[in-house]
């Protein structure tokens, strides 16, 4: 008989194919993500050849007529006049909107699970959210509306006596424009992942904290933190791993000749030396890629750092 019943037992083959059969739909669906990764992710990788050759626009890749110049580009920007000022001004926007903008949709998201109504709830997080579908050129249009030379702000000040300012000629006032300007933007959208986290807590945890005497700040603090702190672990890491990732667009609008010193980014710097004036490609690579190297090692080591204080890592 045990011998009838082996025989009849599918083999491992046979249990993964079922397992594929049955999960086709799902694979199906992820088939697109994964094209758009492969090509607009994966597939131009090799183009980061470009930073050890002495490249020209119209240049092949890899060709017989390939000059190969290894480390040169990276020695030509770390010897660059540009080298320190684009560093501190990358790190300084972006460390500075990180402490700001990373625990506010964690706020905001505790908040909003904290409303009794759900209606008010759901009319918060579309009011909060509703910025990320702004955008960049019209939140700059924006900005100039409120901080330009004859915007609102200046309006009212001249009415009360005061002197006009150029915000965007101000090297001071150009990363609070930026960093503020982006937590509105995307603080809401951030806490979706949080809230939806939050939706999956046990009502029965909550209930007994209340029969315990706990207040909604005590359930907050001790049941739906505690939730979430894996997703914040998570998030943490990525957030860290992309910390000198910032894009040139939103630089770019917003730079004049006066915030020059403060808003030339590492991303604009690129921006300019590849794609603008002569363009040096292979210059303009070597730079991306440096900062490529910068991000990967803080992921390394934020998840080396989360794995040894908590259980929640990425890998």
């Amino acid at each position: 008989m045990k011998h009838t019943n082996a025989a009849l037992a599918p083999s491992p083959l046979n249990q993964k194919w079922r397992r594929l059969q049955r999960n086709s739909p799902y694979l199906l669906m992820l088939f697109p993500a994964i094209l758009v990764v492969f090509l607009f992710n994966y597939l131009p990788i090799y183009g980061v050849l470009i930073a050890f050759q002495d490249f020209m626009p119209g240049d092949k890749i890899l060709s017989d007529s390939t000059i190969w110049v290894g480390l040169y580009n990276f020695k030509r920007f770390f010897s660059d006049p540009q080298f320190w000022p684009l560093m501190k001004n990358t790190f300084l926007l972006c460390i500075i909107g990180f402490v700001i903008g990373f625990p506010l949709p964690i706020i905001i998201a505790l908040s909003i699970n904290a409303v009794k109504g759900k209606r008010t709830a759901k009319f918060l997080q579309t009011i909060f959210t509703a910025p990320h579908f702004i955008s960049l050129v019209v939140l700059v249009g924006m900005l100039q509306l409120f901080f330009g030379r004859y915007g609102l702000v200046n309006n009212i000040v001249a009415n009360m006596g005061g002197e006009r300012i150029s915000y965007f000629l101000e090297n001071s006032a150009f990363r609070p424009l930026y960093i503020l300007s982006s937590n509105w933007q995307d603080f809401g959208w951030s806490a979706i992942i949080y809230i939806a986290a939050l939706a999956n807590v046990d009502p029965q945890q909550h209930e007994a904290a209340t029969l315990d005497g706990a207040s909604r700040f005590q359930r907050v603090l001790h049941v739906d933190l505690p939730a979430i702190m894996p997703i914040i672990s998570v998030m943490l890491i990525m957030s860290i791993g992309g910390l000198m990732g910032v894009g040139y667009e939103k630089a770019l609008l917003m730079q004049t000749d006066g915030n020059l010193t403060a808003s030339e980014l590492i991303a604009t710097y690129v921006y300019k030396r590849g794609l603008t004036g002569v363009p040096d490609q292979a210059y303009a690579t070597a730079i991306g890629l440096f900062n490529s190297i910068i991000n990967v090692v803080l992921l390394i080591i934020a998840n080396s750092a989360s794995k040894k204080f908590s259980e929640n890592s990425l890998w």
